[in-house]
């Protein structure tokens, strides 16, 4: 775990920073251009041909990608904007043998190298690697797929991200969960995105906002454990039935371990319950709206009516509602920053401990 800093004396960061639209800005090309961010499952992505373009953080970074699986069984992520004119390529999700611009009929192959170009037959020094889809960088966790918008500036490696997740929970059988449209939503939050991330990171409001998961859970045994780019907190079931049956290899063994709540930064969230996984995703709309995406995996469906994992819904309107009224909180000309809780809201500290290294102009 990252050794960290004393808190007991410390103020969170200046109000400011949820009001002045200069912020959303630095954030935006600081943090999200340059860190990795989940773009979907491999299972979508399940025969050679296969391409299925994205659209990573839309609304807010709005690149354009494409995933491609070639007829070598190999996963690409390349740019989906044509190295001609600058049109989309893909334009849905297909099974093809190449890629083709319908606005000159460029094409590529799966893996983005250029194929032929009509009407540059006089072109000179044609073709260049220039003429080639950019790669995107792209990393897989297990089933899950993730991608960087920036080629060079990463703030930091993929591994350095996901490696104390997969250490405690890479022994479920991500491969055998399954995609639930039904499970999943989306919803709006009328609040800046680093508020939605705060109340995520602290249990301490669980007894206030949400009376039905503080029943699911035993909340004096509540703990968050801090690492470099990640954090994790671990809530203990109230009922034996409603916790992991886990290995014997698991740090946690004999543990009434009912919810692995891993925050990846800056803005994911890893949520595993004896039923499966939910990920959220928060996505910055504006200085002051949100969209969060919230997509379930499905492994053990006799259990998504049991513990702290049932009842998704209801628990994410109530932060909807809670965190809302902070955003209209921290815009009075009375408050200006608060204390950390020590115990409770060291993950807090930790989240704006790194959007601090990365825009300093934060207070």
């Amino acid at each position: 775990m990252l050794e960290q800093k004393d808190i007991r004396a410390a103020y969170t960061i200046s109000s400011d920073f949820y009001r002045n639209e200069k912020f959303f800005a630095l954030v935006k090309e600081n943090i999200f251009a340059r860190s990795w961010q989940f773009i979907t499952d491999s299972g979508r992505l399940k025969a050679p041909g296969h391409a299925l373009p994205v659209t990573m953080l839309d609304g807010f970074l709005t690149e354009p990608i494409l995933l491609t699986r070639d007829t070598n069984d190999e996963l690409h992520c390349l740019s989906n904007v044509c190295t001609h004119r600058g049109n989309l390529i893909a334009e849905g999700e297909c099974h093809v043998n190449s890629l083709r611009c319908r606005y000159h009929g460029r094409r590529f192959s799966l893996d983005g190298s250029f194929a032929s170009a009509p009407g540059f037959e006089d072109a000179t020094n044609f073709p260049s690697k220039t003429d080639d889809l950019p790669s995107v960088p792209f990393a897989q966790w297990k089933t899950m797929l993730f991608a960087n918008a920036s080629t060079s500036d990463q703030i930091f490696a993929f591994p350095e991200l996901i490696e104390e997740m997969d250490r405690r929970v890479g022994w479920l059988p991500l491969d055998s969960f399954i995609f639930d449209q039904t499970g999943s939503r989306e919803y709006l939050v009328k609040a800046n995105w680093a508020l939605y991330c705060e109340n995520y990171l602290e249990g301490m409001h669980i007894p206030y906002v949400h009376p039905d998961l503080a029943t699911a859970l035993d909340i004096k045994d509540y703990r968050s454990e801090i690492f470099k780019y990640s954090n994790l907190q671990v809530g203990i079931a109230s009922s034996a039935q409603e916790c992991f049956e886990l290995p014997e290899s698991s740090p946690d063994y004999g543990s009434r371990i009912g919810g692995y709540y891993f925050w990846l930064f800056p803005n994911m969230m890893f949520n595993f319950y004896p039923w499966g996984l939910s990920i959220n995703v928060v996505q910055p709309l504006g200085q002051e709206l949100t969209k969060v995406q919230f997509l379930s995996y499905v492994w053990d469906a006799s259990k998504l009516a049991l513990g702290a994992g049932a009842g998704l819904d209801r628990v994410e309107r109530e932060d909807e509602e809670i965190v809302e009224k902070v955003q209209k909180g921290v815009k009075s000309r009375f408050y200006k920053r608060g204390r950390y809780a020590p115990r409770w809201e060291k993950g807090v500290s930790h989240f704006h401990e790194l959007l601090k290294l990365y825009v300093p102009e934060i207070e």
